[in-house]
Parts: C-alpha cells; structure tokens; sequence
C-alpha cells in the first residue's frame, strides 16, 4: 500500500504554523525557524497573475518548478514515500484560452522536456505513483458550454504533462476530478457529463477518475456508479466526503463499490482527511480538512493506495493508524 500527500512537501518548503509548531516539525524554509536566514524553498506551485502574464517569466516558473518537483522526488524515495498527487500550477496557465502554449513551444522547451523526462524515468525507476487533481472549475456537465470546452482544455493539458514525462495512459497516473454542478440540475448534469466525457482526448479518458462529493445534495458512490457504468470511469472514494453525502450505503459498502470499479492491474486510490473541527475541539464534523489525521482508517480488507487530504500534507503520514 502506497500512502502519499498532495501537492506541498512541508519540510522543504511549507511555512511554520500552529501544526508544525505543537508537533515539533519545522517546516525547514521558514524565515523565522531559521533565526533570520533565508534559505530557498524547495515548491512546485510558482505561478503569476494574468495582469503580469510574461512567458519568458512563466518558462522560468515551470523550470524551476519542475527542477525542485525532481528534489522533492528524492525526498520521498529518501523517506519512504512512493505516492504524491502533483500540483496544477507547475505550468501557470497552460490551459488558458489566450495565455496557454504547449510546453514544446516554450523559449526553454529543450530543458523543460528534460526535465519532465528526468521525472517519468525517476517516477518509474523507484516506483512512485504520480497524480493529479485539477480544480473545481473543471464541471464536464456543466449547461454553459464555454465551461465545458476549458474544462476540455484543461483536463487534455493535464494529460498532455504525463504523456511528456513517458507515462502510458492509465488509471494508474490518474487525474481525478469532481462533477461538479448540479445542485438543481443533478440527473441531467450527470447525463451530460457522459455525453461530454467524448469530447477528451483518448489519453485523458484513459486517464480521468471521479470522486464522491462532501454535500448531500451533491454525488455520492452510489450516483457515480451511473457514470461509471456508462463511461467505465473508475471512483475515487474518499472517507470524509462519504460522511456527508452516504447515498444510503455504509461507509464498508461504499468503498467496496468504489473499488470494484477499478480495472484489473490498477491499485485503486482511496482519499483520507478528518474533520477540522473536531481536531480543533468542537462537536460537529464539518467538510473542512484537518491538519493532521489519526484515524483509524479501515481499509475493510482492500488493497488500496491513500492519498492523505490533510493540511500538515506530509507529516500526517506518520501519524494516521490504518487498519488492514
């Protein structure tokens, strides 16, 4: 079983909150717990606004980005960790309708696809699984059509990364996503999402996952199952979101439907976050992520790979119980 975070490696380059504090971890890049001294941050999200849009900028963004993703790598493989879920912003606004490129026609295309290259083949080397997560504007069911042709966009470039860095498509570099709308329109969006899905590009298709929403009126295991046996789109359950939005099934009978939908050869990926207010003292369980987690997370028996959802990221590695 692989147990990965998302995104921001901490001890690299996170900043020094309340968590890190109470837990005795730096983040070892801030500022202050470095007694004044500036050290660089090892991250992958530098990014721009559009005002101040400037490739030549914006390449020099994605080199570094990608040159600290290989550090971050090293790190994991250093500490045990063979899962991460890879940051969006590694390529501000490739997907963009005016600002977007391909990163072959980047002024620093040759080091770029290098670099995408050294990763694929370090990736494949240690056996690390690599992953995605594009943003909640991504609604393939949307009604507004210039939504649904960005979200095409924008999932198609997502899938166009992996393909740089050699990945053949397949669930298990997944780029997992919500439906999205559909809160008064929720049968429709959901026959609209099908419909959609074939405007991907067949690598992305063979790529693309969904996940069971943390509101009620939203999409739980049980309504994604509809795409999945129209589409073959294999769910990603996530153990917080089902607290939330059940769609009459046990939290055992969700993750078992959850994972029958995943091809053979393919480990399927579970997310795992808790409540933040009940770490932080209160009563009620809300939608919002802990920083760290302590579970227990009852894995019912399945082999399955975590994705950790909490805001410590990966310091909640060491302290989530599992139970086989």
């Amino acid at each position: 079983m692989k147990v990965g975070y998302a995104c921001i490696n901490q001890t690299l380059g996170g900043s020094c909150d309340r968590t890190f504090k109470e837990t005795g971890n730096r983040c070892g890049a801030c500022y202050k717990c470095l007694g004044g001294k500036a050290k660089h941050k090892i991250y992958t999200n530098r990014t721009c606004i559009q005002r101040t849009f400037d490739i030549d900028i914006v390449a020099q963004k994605i080199e570094d980005n990608l040159t600290d993703l290989l550090t971050i790598l090293r790190w994991n493989e250093a500490n045990g960790i063979t899962f991460m879920r890879l940051s969006s912003e590694m390529f501000p606004f490739m997907s963009h309708e005016t600002l977007g490129y391909d990163p072959t026609d980047l002024p620093n295309a040759d080091t770029v696809l290098s670099l995408l290259t050294q990763v694929g083949d370090y990736a494949r080397e240690h056996s690390h699984r690599l992953t995605t997560h594009p943003g909640p504007y991504n609604v393939l069911g949307s009604l507004n059509p210039d939504t649904v042709r960005r979200t095409v966009n924008d999932l198609n470039m997502h899938s166009r990364m992996f393909d740089l860095m050699g990945f053949e498509p397949s669930h298990y570099n997944k780029i997992n996503i919500h439906i999205g709308s559909g809160a008064g329109d929720h049968d429709a969006t959901i026959v609209r999402f099908i419909n959609n899905f074939a405007l991907l590009d067949p690598n992305c298709r063979s790529r693309l996952t969904l996940e069971n929403d943390d509101k009620a009126r939203m999409y739980s295991v049980a309504d994604l199952m509809t795409v999945h046996n129209a589409t073959g789109i294999p769910i990603v359950f996530d153990y917080h979101h089902h607290g939330f939005c059940t769609g009459g099934l046990s939290e055992s009978e969700a993750l078992a439907l959850a994972v029958s939908t995943w091809p053979d050869g393919i480990t399927p990926v579970v997310h795992y976050s808790e409540s933040r207010v009940l770490e932080q003292g209160g009563d009620k369980p809300s939608p919002a992520h802990s920083d760290l987690c302590h579970g227990p997370m009852n894995l019912y028996g399945h082999d399955v790979d975590v994705m950790i959802e909490a805001k410590a990221k990966e310091l909640s590695i060491a302290t989530l119980e599992v139970i086989p």
